[in-house]
């Protein structure tokens, strides 16, 4: 087992990374003093598989465990199940003193970090992540958050767990167009800060693609070492940790002009990141062999045959970001493997150009 600890102070916690960890939860909290009554959020699905381990080894600590489940699905973030687990908690005589588990993808560990976050204006949350975005990124920085109709993760709080434990065996029962999503942002952190990470994708691509264990525990445990170190030195998103957002600018309105559910986050973010590389190879930030590379790895994980919207609903999209101000896009580029950059990008042709390097005749 690979242990990183983030240290924010008071509210630093430990990141556990490696394989059949779901057996060793109640050992591995002892040491937090976690109220004897905890609750448990997951999906029925993963329930059924990881549920009663994870309840046994709870319960060998002496907890009591009242286990709650959710349906799958981006639906499940929303106010109104949020209320639904608050009351269900309540009801099950859990208090200040009690804490919260949640196992499960990015959806449970948003949802369940939010209902942490305000029941008894906040109780202790450990995270359980289950697929390999969520243990390479959603799980680490205490972002938490349910959408509105008006978008996603419009409500929502920082609230860092109090450990994450992130079973790498967890990821053999992921659907393959799932895990391969994942793989994406993994892409995303060697590109932003680890030469090295990139290149054992590179190396290790099949051992990866047939969920080696140790390969994936390596790649899990570095990209949590760089989600980590980011979230340290900028907590609460005041500049640095933009640095997470390389491709996700693009792949934002991939997703949006497309329609959410049509493409994965990951498939989405592989395109994003291949604009934001020919924007700086335009620029002369970024070796072309180093673009070329980052085209290849995306490639050879199966995550660059999906559909794309037009160039004008994408750009509408772009330009509508969030992170945009009076027309221009804010990007995060890079200088090549391992390195990244941040540029407003105001010329429409520039990134039009650069959207047709990287995407070519491949629009609907």
């Amino acid at each position: 087992m690979d242990t990183i600890h983030l240290d924010l102070g008071n509210s630093g916690y430990d990141i556990h990374i490696g394989a059949d960890l779901l057996r060793q939860v109640g050992d591995m909290i002892q040491p937090l003093n976690l109220g004897r009554s905890l609750g448990l959020i997951t999906h029925p699905a993963l329930e059924a598989v990881y549920g009663s381990a994870v309840v046994a080894s709870l319960e060998r600590a002496g907890h009591v465990v009242t286990l709650l489940t959710v349906p799958p699905g981006e639906e499940s973030k929303s106010l109104d199940q949020a209320a639904r687990l608050c009351q269900a908690l309540v009801r099950a005589r859990l208090d200040r003193g009690s804490a919260l588990l949640g196992l499960g993808g990015g959806v449970i560990g948003d949802l369940g970090g939010f209902v942490a976050a305000i029941l008894y204006r906040g109780i202790p949350f450990v995270n359980l992540p289950t697929t390999l975005l969520a243990q390479v990124d959603s799980s680490v920085g205490g972002k938490t958050g349910v959408n509105l109709p008006e978008g996603k993760n419009l409500v929502g709080a920082f609230h860092q767990p109090r450990l994450v434990a992130a079973d790498v065996l967890t990821l053999r029962t992921l659907a393959e167009r799932e895990f391969r999503s994942g793989l994406a942002e993994v892409v995303k952190h060697g590109m932003i800060a680890d030469r090295v990470l990139f290149q054992r994708l590179e190396e290790q691509a099949d051992r990866i693609l047939a969920r080696d264990p140790p390969a994936l525990q390596e790649i899990v445990r570095r990209s949590c070492t760089i989600k980590a170190r980011v979230v340290e030195a900028d907590e609460r998103e005041a500049g640095l940790r933009a640095m997470l957002n390389f491709g996700h600018t693009v792949g934002h309105a991939v997703e949006a002009a497309l329609g959410y559910g049509v493409i994965t986050h990951g498939e989405a973010v592989a395109q994003g990141m291949l604009v934001a590389a020919a924007l700086s190879v335009r620029r002369g930030l970024c070796p072309e062999a180093d673009a070329a590379r980052l085209r290849v790895l995306l490639n050879r994980f199966g995550l660059l045959g999906a559909p794309l919207p037009s160039p004008q609903s994408l750009e509408t999209y772009m330009v509508s970001d969030k992170k945009a101000r009076d027309g221009v896009v804010q990007f995060v580029l890079t200088r090549g493997v391992g390195s990244v950059t941040f540029a407003p990008i105001s010329e429409r042709e520039e990134l039009r150009r650069a959207v047709r390097d990287a995407l070519g005749n491949r629009f609907q």
